[in-house]
């Protein structure tokens, strides 16, 4: 799949709007969290019921939502999302097609979302053992082992 060689997030494009969020980043991403969820659903119904029509919306919010925090590879997948279900639309087509697309969506979503919560939280991935737990490897100061 094309899609698999687009970076999952643009880190330095990411940077800068996050600057230009500011104190919003954290909300802004909390809804693109919640309404990421809320299209793949929608999405994902609508390829079980074949409708094209229903696929355009949903992929249309997704995909403008990932451009904003840098995701160009959950971008790309529902721009093609999209697009294709607009063709279907005017041929008067199923959206066939898109079944191995609509596939990869939600586990792209999951990784990406990860990836973000990760750089917005990056203390919470450099604490694997957690308060107060010894993790392996670790020394111990102070106490005897």
């Amino acid at each position: 799949m094309l899609h698999q060689q687009t970076d999952l997030v643009n880190f330095s494009e990411l940077a800068r709007a996050r600057a230009e969020l500011g104190g919003a980043y954290l909300r802004i991403l909390s809804y693109f969290k919640e309404d990421g969820i809320k299209s793949i659903h929608e999405i994902e119904e609508a390829m079980r019921t074949r409708n094209a029509t229903a696929l355009v919306r949903p992929a249309h919010t997704l995909k403008g939502e990932s451009a904003q925090f840098s995701a160009h590879r959950l971008c790309a997948l529902a721009e093609t999302i999209e697009m294709t279900a607009r063709r279907c639309v005017e041929t008067h087509e199923a959206p066939d097609e898109l079944i191995e697309t609509v596939v990869a969506l939600r586990p792209c979503f999951s990784e990406t979302v990860a990836l973000l919560d990760r750089d917005a939280n990056p203390l919470a991935a450099r604490r694997p053992g957690g308060f107060g737990r010894r993790v392996a490897g670790q020394p111990s100061f102070g106490r005897a082992s």
